[in-house]
């Protein structure tokens, strides 16, 4: 599994919720996270999925993810 960080729109506990509900559909609770104090939101991703499959899940919440390359 690798671990991707995506620059996401969120903005507070119910965007993370919203966004949640999408993820859950496709990876387990332990596998992601939104980090809000972070100034570009980052949602961390462990998977085996794509960065696509992420984008697009996160995409039908109604809010963007855009990979952070390091």
């Amino acid at each position: 599994m690798k671990t991707m960080q995506f620059k996401t729109n969120a903005k507070c506990g119910g965007c993370v919720a919203q966004i949640g509900a999408k993820l859950n559909n496709i990876l387990k609770e332990e596998q992601w996270s939104i980090d809000l104090k972070s100034p570009d939101r980052t949602l961390s991703v462990t998977t085996d999925l794509s960065e696509q499959a992420i984008v697009d899940a996160v995409r039908e919440a109604g809010f963007t993810a855009q990979r952070i390359t390091k």
